[in-house]
């Protein structure tokens, strides 16, 4: 087949590729306009620029590009209609190039929306849509049925929805089933009904309407011009006719083996969740996950911190799918370690029967994999918590068990599989999919949030009014899992604990507040061997981040003291003390030791400093940080152990990159203040306060501040007001020591 390839300078050009492994493509659906179309020949030779055609394919182009795809396919100059030969092989092959395809964008030129948001005002187009000759052509059936992902576009080239989200519009006009539109087996659907499909439906050539079924019903014929549609549809009918024949002898000849492959089709969930009768829908998310799935060959990711409602998001998703797919298997694996996802492997081979499952030596995930790709049913994996991705790349992670290859060799790309991705780390998900197949989730809205509360507070919900009902919410930020577990410990305690009393106790004070988000209670919906306690699951991201990137760690222990919004970016940066603590973590320093002073390094220590650590910082690769070396004394420290070749403001931008990998924290448009959530800083201080780190970080967090904040002066007011926040932040701090507190005084006198 032809493809346009776009080139770097933004034109593009013809290209060859073999029917069955072509790379990535758009494809182009539309009416043709007599005498306005750009043929082959116009297109090789420059010419055509005049036509309407042309801006269809700059149309197409851009699309394309939009969609980070370099190939497109537009079908009136990508085949030579003056080759019978051609012609013959691209009606046949049609719907396959359609079905192939990256992405489909039918344009409309028949429906204009003007100015207007087509989103915010479908009214401006509902009727023009429903009007549209795309329709009515027999043609475009199959460029409706075929491509898994379907964008509809308005003359203007403004986006009107996609096939998923119009479906039932689509439905209206067509009488297609939805079933049929979602992506069923058109097999499953009789021979007359699919006839039925195109009854109102028109072609310029009389044959043609029997050349266009050839992809609908799964057969091919040659192409003869001239013949008529009487003779054409004869053909076509025997033609479906032998094929079912011979379909049904195989069926007849394949005996028990296909007898067993039915039975064990029709029990194709293998997901070890409930699905969650409470579930409260995110707006367009699940849309929006289902239209990347539907692409072929699809990778996504779910990113989102801890707690957020991704695995929920993936549960929901996956019975929707086994709802409406029937024939397709909705598998899931725990993917946080090579141990999990092989033992998952297994329960997905037992399943599915896979033949050689129980064999002593058998390499499971080779044989996942090679079912996967063989297998003619379609299938959707999810990963869950893929948090380090790094043990799927690393081939010496696997068990004895297994060849020495890495993991992900064994996660098949094929056009019938999907894989859906659930981490809390963004560079995770970007070791496995493309920046474009990341979905982020946020924390759900208000409205969100009090229907999730009163749905898991069931009666409890009854004895308490909205306000209150909006105040929990509010205080636990409309996170998901916070709200989950706040309606647990009310309801497990109730007659004697309500929503009142919670919002009491959760205000009394902070030792209270980490009480509360602690609690643990077993969730059906979550995997057993994680912690269920919000406080818990954002401490784990957060020791993982003490491994990876300690001096991102350090960072955040220091914000976790800030008010949530509004952190200045100028008083975030403290190398010097990163550059202390790991020194003394280097080389295991006591505070006996650090009373002498080294020629580089004169600091003072404090009971603070030389508390137990639990940060495995014996192995820290000093990544960040730079130590001066005069170079004379034999005894000091090497340059080489602390070589770090980015500059103070890369080490902090990676810092901050890495932090917002976990979503911890956001920034401001312009790059100069930050924001983090609330009950986020209170786990990690809990974590400080466990570890012995808290009055370190809280000390700096005093030092820095008090060291910004300007006096009252009518010319600092300005700047007084943005820190204000932070100053009154601060006198919720029990500060130790009489440097500290001094410090403390100053600020609060300056703010005052």
């Amino acid at each position: 087949m032809r493809l346009l390839q776009r080139l770097p300078s933004g034109t593009y050009e013809l290209t060859y590729f073999d029917h069955d492994d072509p790379p990535p493509y758009a494809i182009l659906s539309h009416t043709w306009e007599q005498g306005q179309e750009v043929s082959y020949q116009e297109l090789n030779a420059g010419a055509g620029r005049d036509k309407t055609g042309f801006k269809k394919i700059r149309f197409c182009r851009e699309r394309a590009a939009a969609d980070k795809l370099q190939y497109f396919w537009v079908d009136t100059c990508c085949i030579d209609k003056t080759n019978i030969g051609e012609l013959d092989t691209a009606i046949n092959y049609m719907f396959r190039w359609y079905q192939r395809s990256s992405k489909c964008y039918v344009y409309l030129s028949d429906v204009s929306v003007g100015d207007h948001d087509p989103a915010a005002f479908p009214i401006t187009w509902a009727d023009a849509f429903r009007r549209s000759q795309w329709f009515r052509r027999r043609w475009t059936l199959q460029e409706l049925m075929a491509p898994a992902s379907v964008k509809f576009f308005s003359r203007e080239g403004k986006r009107l929805g996609s096939k998923i989200t119009l479906e039932q519009r689509i439905h209206d006009i067509t009488r297609i089933p939805i079933d049929a539109l979602r992506g069923q087996n058109l097999a499953e659907f009789s021979v007359e009904e699919r006839m039925s499909w195109v009854a109102s439906r028109v072609t310029t050539v009389n044959e043609d309407r029997a050349y266009c079924l050839l992809g609908i019903f799964g057969v091919f014929l040659p192409v003869i011009r001239g013949e008529g549609e009487e003779h054409a549809i004869r053909r076509l009918r025997k033609e479906i006719r032998d094929q079912q024949q011979e379909l049904m002898t195989k069926q007849t000849s394949s005996g028990s083996h296909n007898t067993e492959r039915l039975q064990t089709i029709r029990p194709s969930l293998v997901i070890p969740f409930r699905r969650d009768p409470d579930f409260v829908d995110r707006g367009t998310l699940l849309d929006e996950l289902k239209e990347k799935c539907s692409a072929p060959a699809s990778w996504l990711a779910l990113v989102g911190v801890g707690g957020v409602g991704k695995s929920q998001l993936a549960i929901e998703h996956c019975y929707r799918m086994h709802e409406t797919s029937s024939g397709m298997w909705v598998l899931w694996a725990h993917a946080s370690s090579t141990a999990r996802l092989e033992q998952s492997f297994h329960d997905i081979a037992d399943r599915v029967k896979i033949e050689g499952r129980r064999e002593s030596q058998v390499n499971i995930f080779k044989l996942v994999h090679d079912w996967m790709c063989n297998t003619d049913e379609r299938w959707l994996l999810v990963l869950d918590n893929v948090d380090d991705a790094g043990f799927l790349f690393d081939a010496q992670a696997t068990t004895s068990k297994i060849a020495a290859k890495p993991l992900h060799e064994y996660l098949p790309y094929y056009a019938h599989g999907c894989v859906i991705i659930t981490t809390r780390n963004k560079e995770a998900a970007l070791q496995l999919v493309e920046q474009r197949d990341i979905i982020t989730l946020d924390l759900i809205n208000a409205l969100q949030a009090q229907t999730l509360l009163t749905k898991k507070l069931g009666v409890q919900a009854a004895s308490s009014n909205a306000a209150e009902l909006t105040a929990l919410a509010t205080i636990l930020e409309h996170m998901p899992l916070a709200l989950v577990q706040a309606a647990a410990y009310i309801s497990q305690r109730a007659p004697l604990c309500s929503v009142a009393q919670y919002l009491d106790q959760f205000r009394k004070s902070e030792r209270k507040r980490t009480s509360l988000l602690s609690y643990d209670k077993d969730h059906l919906r979550r995997d057993r061997e994680a912690k269920n306690s919000i406080i818990t699951t954002w401490q784990i991201s957060f020791e993982y981040i003490q491994q990876t990137r300690p001096s991102a760690a350090d960072l955040l222990s220091l914000i976790s003291f800030f008010d949530r919004q509004g952190i200045p970016k100028n008083m975030l940066q403290t190398q010097a003390e990163h550059k202390e603590d790991k020194y003394n973590r280097k080389f295991n320093t006591t505070k006996a030791d650090c009373s002498e002073n080294d020629n580089n390094l004169q600091f003072e220590c404090t009971d603070s400093d030389v508390e137990n650590q639990s940060w495995n910082d014996s192995t820290d690769n000093f990544e960040d940080d730079d130590f001066d070396d005069d170079g004379d004394d034999e005894d000091d420290v090497d340059d080489t152990d602390f070589e770090d070749n980015d500059s103070k403001d890369d080490a902090f931008s990676k810092d901050i990159t890495a932090l917002r990998n976990f979503c911890f924290i956001s920034i401001s448009t312009n790059g100069t203040t930050f924001e983090m959530h609330a009950l986020v800083q209170l786990s990690i201080r809990t974590w400080l306060a466990a570890n012995g780190r808290l009055g370190r970080y809280r000390d700096q967090f005093i030092n820095n501040l008090c060291e910004a904040f300007p006096t009252g002066q009518y010319e600092n007011w300005t700047e007084c007001q943005a820190l204000f926040a932070h100053a009154k932040a601060a006198t919720g701090h029990k500060l130790e020591g009489a440097s500290s507190l001094v410090q403390w005084a100053t600020l609060l006198y300056r703010a005052a």
